[in-house]
């Protein structure tokens, strides 16, 4: 019993502690290809804005939800809307994608990220590249006694290596799809690209077949995903 009361502590403690030593240790996971550090911090406030050039509708996506992902861990209530440039040509945080990456090994995936005390900027060859720097970002977020904030650097970042993947053997182990789409946000947060989903085996085969729809029903005890929920995963 004492050892469950000490181990509750210590959960509820280790934030409060992380909080205050932010400013000093980063995590950044993977670590960046290259890190200069600059001078001073940019500070969050509640009219912290986004812009996004570019065509890219997955970046827009991704910018607004990094918008709400700052809201929930600060308490902040930014504007939820990301903006084009003409609208706000001096927002918070400017996102620059030249074209709209290809969803195959050996796209492009770098970008440069530049922080100073008066805006943000992200500019990459592909929207796919920004995507890894926005989780960059959201991975520097800290915090002091006088608020949240990002620390000033200089990041130029790549991957080291084009396959970087998980696999998920439902066949053999039932997972539901909100667990798919928590590993999936997951794999994005670490900026991993393929997911293996282990889908038939002679233990299980948990995907719909409508040719021979006897698969799927004897060999799932019910468990198994439709054709619009594997389009709902990869779209996701």
């Amino acid at each position: 019993m004492k050892m469950n009361i000490f181990i509750a502590v210590m959960v509820f403690a280790y934030p409060l502690l992380f909080c205050g030593e932010a400013s000093m240790t980063l995590h950044l996971m993977p670590k960046p290809e290259q890190l200069v550090w600059e001078q001073g911090q940019y500070r969050l406030q509640e009219n912290f804005t986004i812009s996004v050039s570019g065509s890219s509708p997955r970046l827009y996506d991704a910018a607004t939800r990094t918008l709400r992902r700052l809201s929930g861990r600060t308490g902040l209530f930014f504007p939820q809307d990301v903006v084009s440039p003409a609208l706000s040509p001096e927002a918070s945080c400017m996102i620059k994608a030249e074209r709209i990456g290809k969803l195959q090994l050996n796209e492009d995936e770098s970008y440069s990220l530049t922080i100073n005390p008066q805006a943000i900027l992200l500019a990459a060859n592909t929207d796919i590249g920004a995507l890894r720097g926005l989780e960059t970002l959201l991975q520097l977020l800290a915090c002091d006694d006088n608020g949240y904030f990002f620390p000033a650097v200089s990041i130029q970042d790549k991957p080291r290596f084009p396959w970087r993947g998980l696999m998920i053997d439902v066949a053999r182990h039932w997972q539901p799809m909100e667990v798919i789409k928590r590993n999936l946000d997951g794999m994005a947060a670490v900026k991993m690209n393929v997911l293996h989903l282990h889908l038939t085996e002679d233990q299980g085969f948990r995907i719909e077949c409508k040719a021979f729809p006897k698969l799927h029903e004897m060999g799932s005890d019910g468990d198994y995903f439709t054709h619009e929920q594997i389009r709902e995963i990869i779209d996701y």
